[in-house]
């Protein structure tokens, strides 16, 4: 889970801070010592943790907070606000170049996944309705070209490549390529190495005054911790970063990485890598991390995924059904379907507002998703008149479908309870919406 171990320290202490009613400077030292070990545990940079419980402290012990009502919560404010200023502040967007095409540099060590974020880079931008055109300028790692070629027919994004020469000859015909062919993004795959040595840095320096890019993004391991930061100041010396890309971020449980780059380097982390698949990228938004950090939820993010996953006039037709009380297994099965859509479903747990502050409870939470495959194996072993109407699924049908989905009888009549539990709590929602709900708009689960 994402920022784990630092997010659950962080609300354990400030649940404490919230059962008082008046706060003193003892209670803040005695808070913030807490915060402090949280952020080291969690491998933010020493200097980066000194100043940030500085301001904190500062703030937290002005008389607006000492006088405040509600002390505790607001020093939670307090640490949410240098949170989000350490982080940024705001996300910042690619910014383009004022005569296409927007040229941007992916730069890092080989294995922080480079090509990788190339391709999700160029997705979300696609997306967006641009045009992208993916550069294969890293000719020495083996097969470095071929990934990239993979993915881009994977996201049906076209990949410029020629071979073994030069990559800055590679990443000049490249741009005129782009030019010619009215792509609005170039966005070229550099070459990495297993340390930062002064050949890779010569090579880069040439590809950036070839191409003066309006970008160039380090790509970074977020679960290197305050490595993640060297290696940012180490590119930086040579290079004009304006961006980083945190890769992994969802499997890096401490989040030091993330809370120090931006304030070590000055570079803002633009992107967030939060899984293998190419729509597994998102914009980094510094208060929306903070208020996951404090167990906040982040439900801004949750509604942008449900808007790109879910169409909308199925949602209305859905909600009617519901009403009607005639939601059916094929019903369930799109329904599903949708919600996978949206991303790993432990991840959208993280950004329900509260749940975060259950802590050791979710720690370590693993969705299965077999478990998601299994039920749709089951569904669409039924015929389309089992699935409109489950009651007449007797012993022989419930064998068959067994058999047709490589499940067991007992998985098939999992489904079947369940599934008839839900339809109960529908109807009985239906009547509260009758009755009481009367006029006070859609369903409250809605």
């Amino acid at each position: 889970m994402l920022f784990a171990n630092l997010s659950a320290k962080l609300q354990d202490t400030f649940k404490r801070l919230r059962g008082k009613g008046k706060l003193t400077e003892k209670d803040v030292d005695a808070a913030l010592r807490e915060v402090r070990l949280a952020l080291l545990e969690a491998d933010v940079n020493y200097k980066v943790v000194k100043d940030f419980i500085a301001a904190v402290k500062e703030r937290s012990l002005g008389s607006d907070v000492m006088a405040s009502l509600t002390p505790g919560q607001t020093v939670v404010k307090i640490v949410h606000e240098e949170l989000t200023r350490l982080m940024g502040e705001q996300a910042t967007k690619v910014t383009k170049a004022k005569t296409p095409p927007t040229t941007v540099m992916l730069v890092g060590l080989q294995g922080s996944g480079k090509t990788t974020s190339a391709a999700k880079l160029a997705k979300l931008l696609k997306k967006g309705g641009g045009s992208p055109l993916l550069v294969a300028a890293d000719i020495y790692r083996p097969a470095a070209v071929k990934q990239l070629q993979v993915l881009g027919e994977q996201i049906d994004v076209p990949v410029f490549q020629l071979g073994g020469q030069d990559p800055v000859q590679i990443a000049r015909a490249a741009l005129e390529f782009a030019r010619k062919h009215n792509h609005d993004y170039l966005l070229v795959d550099t070459a990495g190495r297993l340390h930062v040595d002064a050949e890779l840095m010569e090579e880069l320096a040439r590809m950036q005054d070839a191409l003066q890019p309006q970008e160039i993004l380090l790509v970074v391991d977020a679960m290197t911790g305050q490595d993640a930061v060297t290696v940012a100041k180490a590119f930086q010396e040579k290079l004009a970063l304006s961006g980083v890309i945190l890769t992994k971020l969802d499997g890096d449980t401490r989040g030091g990485a993330a809370l120090s780059v931006r304030a070590v380097t000055g570079c803002p982390v633009k992107f967030a890598g939060l899984g293998e698949k190419t729509d597994a990228f998102e914009p980094f938004y510094p208060d929306r991390m903070a208020s996951r950090i404090l167990g906040m939820g982040d439900v801004l993010t949750l509604i942008e995924k449900a808007q790109a996953a879910i169409d909308e006039d199925k949602a209305r037709e859905m909600e009617k059904k519901l009403r009607r009380q005639q939601f059916t297994l094929e019903d369930f099965l799109e329904q599903m379907q949708q919600l996978r859509k949206m991303g790993p479903l432990s991840q959208l747990v993280e950004m329900l507002p509260g749940v975060g502050g259950l802590g050791k409870k979710l720690k370590g939470l693993q969705v299965d998703e077999k478990e998601f495959k299994k039920v749709e194996a089951i569904i669409l072993s039924m015929t389309p008149k089992e699935r409109l109407n489950p009651s007449i699924i007797n012993s022989s049908r419930r064998r068959r479908i067994a058999a047709g989905s490589g499940t067991r009888i007992q998985d098939v009549n999992n489904l079947l309870k369940q599934f008839e539990m839900m339809q109960k709590m529908f109807k009985q929602f239906s009547k509260l919406d009758k009755g009481k709900m009367r006029g006070q708009g859609r369903f409250p689960f809605m």
